[in-house]
């Protein structure tokens, strides 16, 4: 492949080098930042020779190279003499970009979270459940004890934000901890609870302290930690090195928590209240505006990363009220939506490998992962885009209507549906699933209606190889011949093929790559293989090779095996954000590797704080050359497990 040529070509058709601000790259992407999007040629971008995609969504505008993206990018910052994006300081890029920082510090803080907020949450509908079915009575023991185990991960609330805060802020973790266990404290909400009693305020060095309690809130610890990003950094500079360890806490804690317990407490109190207020007076009067807004339009949301911003406003809902009515029931029908728009183009379509695409990625959709369907279905096709759009607004409208509500922060698909069960017994529980069916049912029926404009299939698609076409002559002939040839054809495929093992790299459990949250992986779009849910941190070379991908921020690794197969091992989903940190590559480029060499050292627990998955794609990037790519799934691996199988042809003698 001519790398300055596709460079050149895909540098003139994102509008030139006066409409890209800055360009970096991960493993398998090059990701732009540019002045307009509009000037991208996205379709013609697409059909461009070594070009595998396009994604633009989160601010970035992503070209899908596969593992040649640093030679590719190398020629293209030659070419048009560009700068990479993280080192880019310009005001125009900050300025575009200020929208997906926000978004992304929301996702941050929240996503880790979440899995608590779900636990305690279905354990609050779980002992709804026994009260509904009188397994407990509410004045038992064992209802106090369940109850307020539920309670506790919304009560701390402020305590588990502190901490994921810290991370984004770039600030000590366990001293805003501290910030929020200060708010939380047992005295100060006693001396707030006596003084609202007796009509006293509080006040400390004269100024007054609000009275406010901040057990369930979401805004005021948030302002918090990020005014203590700019105190703790300044204490750090006017504090003597030798008194620096306790000094800047000291002086840190004398700062920020008297600000907030004054000004910052009760403004993001107040915040809180007026968003409450807000959606309680939708409820009331418009219930069915937010979800059929929801429904409809979260593949929008979900292109552009702003489905992040309704994260914070259904958690606070939660906790301030103890249901949302606003992110998880319309996130729910439209991701069912967008499950049956895709099975819909499954049922209708001829081509088989549309066909199994549009299968799989509807199941997985409808199960809450819609990324591969969104991308790799509806918004490829438009058409049962179009159709999610309309099956989860109606759908939306309907959950609006009867006032559907969600009582535990859960994944936004059918199987959140028992976080609809209620202190009121099943009458939401039923209008919910009544909800999921009308968004399946009207979506499925539009798409299947609409259809989708099939793209021509190529006869060099079709006829990958002179070898192959030898093997399907045979089978073909059989076929006509409807006789008892099915072993004949059988005994000519085996006599032709080959297979080649590929090993375990790492430790942990194996998993279908649809299960990756990115679409470029699940699709099989860079290769077809699996993934590995990490149990350690080490990464060990899977056949004999050379190592020929070693990207700066060491979250990939690309190996030649002496067998030809080229594989990607690419640790997390986005983590070349974390630009190198956690990770620790124990290999050089070029560098010759035998099966079980260690090549790479990485800190699974730090990833995961940073709030990214860890799930690792391992795949053969050069699928093509194979007859089949299969692996095992669903079960736990050790290092140097066969993991992978290359069907190939054998070369004629």
């Amino acid at each position: 492949m001519n790398f300055k040529n596709l460079a050149a070509t895909i540098l003139e058709k994102v509008g030139g080098q006066e409409n890209v601000s800055s360009v970096t790259h991960c493993a398998t992407r090059l990701r732009f930042n540019l002045k307009d999007d509009q000037k991208a040629d996205t379709d013609s971008i697409k059909n461009t020779k070594g070009v595998v995609g396009v994604v633009n969504k989160g601010g970035q505008y992503q070209v899908i190279i596969g593992t040649d993206v640093s030679d590719v990018y190398n020629q293209l910052v030659e070419l048009g003499n560009l700068s990479d994006a993280s080192s880019n300081n310009s005001n125009e890029d900050d300025e575009k970009s200020a929208i997906a920082k926000v978004l992304d510090t929301i996702a941050g803080m929240f996503t880790p979270i979440v899995p608590v907020l779900a636990g305690a949450g279905m354990l609050k509908a779980l002992v709804t459940l026994l009260i509904t079915f009188k397994l407990i009575t509410p004045q038992s023991q064992n209802f106090q004890i369940l109850n307020f185990m539920g309670d506790a991960g919304f009560y701390f609330l402020p305590i588990l934000l502190a901490s994921t805060a810290a991370k984004k802020f770039k600030v000590n973790q366990y001293l805003a901890m501290v910030i929020g266990g200060i708010l939380l404290h047992p005295t100060f909400i006693s001396m707030v609870t006596t003084a609202k009693q007796t009509g006293k305020g509080i006040d400390f060095m004269g100024l007054p302290v609000g009275l406010a309690t901040y057990s369930t809130t979401v805004i005021p610890i948030i302002l918090a930690i990020w005014f203590m990003s700019y105190v703790e950094p300044f204490a750090n500079r006017i504090i003597p090195k030798t008194i620096r360890i306790f000094g800047v806490p000291l002086l840190t804690i004398l700062i920020v928590a008297p600000v907030t317990l004054i000004v910052i407490g009760p403004l993001g109190n107040y915040l809180g209240i007026g968003l409450g207020v807000i959606f309680t007076f939708l409820d009331s009067h418009v219930s069915w505006l937010v979800p059929t807004l929801v429904g409809a339009f979260t593949p929008l949301l979900v292109m552009t990363g702003m489905h992040y911003g309704l994260i914070p406003i259904g958690i606070n809902m939660l906790a301030t009220k103890g249901y949302d009515t606003v992110a998880g029931p319309g996130m729910m029908v439209s991701n069912i939506a967008q499950g049956g728009a895709a099975l819909a183009v499954a049922f209708r379509t001829k081509n088989a490998s549309i066909k199994t695409l549009a299968s799989s990625t509807g199941i997985t959709a409808i199960l809450g992962i819609t990324e591969p369907a969104l991308y790799g279905i509806n918004l490829r096709y438009k058409r049962p885009l179009i159709a999610s759009i309309i099956g989860g607004g109606a759908a939306g409208l309907f959950i609006g209507i009867m006032g559907v509500r969600r009582f535990a922060q859960v994944s936004p698909s059918i199987e959140s549906l028992p976080a609809y069960i209620g202190p009121h017994g099943f009458f939401v529980l039923i209008n919910a699933v009544i909800g999921c069916v009308l968004a399946f049912v009207i979506s499925f029926v539009v798409s299947f209606i609409l259809g989708i404009k099939e793209e021509p299939v190529e006869k060099a698609e079709k006829d990958k190889t002179d070898n192959t076409e030898t093997i399907k002559e045979p089978v073909e002939k059989a076929e006509k011949d409807k006789t008892d040839n099915t072993e004949t054809i059988k005994e000519v495929v085996e006599n032709n093929v080959e297979n080649d093992v590929i090993y375990s790299p790492l430790k942990g459990k194996s998993v279908e790559l649809k299960e990756v949250s990115d679409a470029v992986f699940a699709e099989g779009i860079l290769g077809r293989g699996i993934a590995i849910i990490p149990e350690e941190g080490k990464i060990y070379a899977p056949v004999d090779g050379t190592v020929t991908a070693l990207f700066n921020t060491n979250h990939a690794i690309g190996i030649t095996g002496e067998n030809g197969s080229e594989i990607l091992i690419h640790v997390g989903i986005d983590t070349v954000k974390l630009g190198g940190r956690y990770y620790a590559p124990k290999v050089t480029k070029d560098q010759i590797v035998k099966k079980g060499d260690l090549l790479l050292e990485f800190d699974i627990e730090g990833i995961k704080a940073e709030g990214y998955d860890i799930i690792t794609p391992f795949i053969v990037t050069n699928s093509e050359d194979y007859l089949d790519v299969s692996g095992i799934t669903g079960k736990f691996v050790e290092v140097g497990e066969s993991l992978l199988k290359l069907e190939k042809l054998k070369l004629a003698n």
